[in-house]
């Protein structure tokens, strides 16, 4: 049985456009209890393969993690499958906020330590032990209360192109450096303030939320199925949108449009401006902010010495390449030195009030 892709992101590009059908990108989690992730892997991949499913998927002892994308005349059949599941029937299905029929190319079913990657070793810690869950009206009416912290529980370059209105941005390239650095900068707040956590989808904060009543916070809150769950409800029930910008996607779309502000800035020139690219350079491929005029300079790179590289004829490129690997500037999203206008470091946290 084929437990693997065989097509090329290339040859599935074709199919779907052939195909001519519209297809629903969605996303789901849920923590749980799983004995064999890997039997469970087996079995959603043979399932999935058939509906045409196309996505990432992580499995855990811990849990599932799944952002994918199928053809819309399949999503009944999907959930009715999802619902064969014990710990996932009726699990929230986050349908996203704008759609593309390629926002992902191939279906890759891992097994997984953890389905979020956060550096926690401590066999103490209960992540089902979670804070409130709050919808879009109970996450605004908190946002507005004096009392509360809102924290953005995703990485810095999610927040630079979209956020909430007032929440604090840590200065973070991974999840995992976030949790000790929000519980150290709020130590004295563990009693007296409303800790209201958000992120794209709800996973990231599901753990966070445990973490933090694991480390005696006593008031802590998340916004139930993320900034996605959230546009959602605005939309439905004609609330008051808070958030301001994009929502940073990890798949082919990079962001979905939340607001019409543009908050953040070419890396290169400055000019206001919200996409992500990855520098064409095979041996750099930075993820980083670039307008199109830059684009069109640089040839999509993100510096002058990739742009030469990325001229040379292919056999060349790969000469150079060979037996290294790729710069550490690759997961720095946008971190890079020569990015003149990169988002600038700074301490979030300094403008709280501390306890005396």
């Amino acid at each position: 049985m084929q437990l693997y892709n065989k097509l090329s992101a290339k040859e599935r590009t074709i199919l779907i456009e052939k195909a001519g059908k519209n297809r629903l990108t969605l996303s789901f989690y849920q923590y749980a209890n799983i004995e064999s992730p890997k039997e469970l892997r087996d079995h959603l991949f043979i399932v999935w393969h058939a509906l045409d499913v196309l996505g990432r998927i992580y499995i855990a002892n811990e849990g599932i993690n799944g952002q994918l994308s199928l053809p819309a005349e399949q999503f009944q059949n999907f959930k009715d499958h999802l619902d064969t599941i014990d710990f996932l029937k009726g699990v929230r299905l986050n349908i996203a906020v704008e759609q593309n029929n390629m926002s992902f190319l191939k279906l890759k079913v891992k097994v997984r330590d953890k389905i979020v990657a956060d550096g926690l070793m401590d066999a103490t810690f209960d992540v089902t032990d979670k804070g409130i869950h709050l919808s879009a009206k109970e996450f605004n009416d908190l946002l507005a209360n004096p009392n509360t912290i809102c924290i953005d529980m995703r990485n810095h370059y999610e927040s630079e192109i979209g956020h909430f209105d007032g929440a604090v941005t840590p200065d973070v390239d991974t999840f995992r450096e976030s949790l000790d650095i929000i519980e150290a900068d709020l130590r004295e707040h563990k009693n007296d303030k409303n800790l209201l956590m958000y992120c794209t989808g709800g996973i990231r904060c599901e753990k966070a939320s445990a973490y933090y009543k694991h480390k005696g916070f006593k008031n802590v809150f998340q916004l139930e199925g993320g900034i996605i769950e959230y546009t959602r409800q605005v939309k439905q029930q004609g609330l008051n949108n808070k958030f301001i910008g994009k929502n940073f996607v990890f798949d082919d779309r990079r962001a979905e449009k939340i607001s019409d502000d543009i908050i953040a800035k070419c890396h290169q020139c400055g000019n206001p401006f919200d996409v992500h690219t990855n520098c064409a350079n095979d041996a750099c491929h930075l993820l980083f902010i670039q307008c199109d005029s830059c684009k069109s300079d640089m040839n999509n790179c993100c510096s002058a010495k990739c742009k030469q590289v990325h001229n040379l004829p292919v056999s060349e490129q790969k000469a150079l390449r060979k037996g290294r690997g790729n710069s550490n500037d690759i997961f720095k999203k946008g971190r890079a030195s020569h990015l003149p206008f990169k988002k600038d470091l700074r301490n979030v946290f300094e403008s709280l009030p501390t306890e005396k």
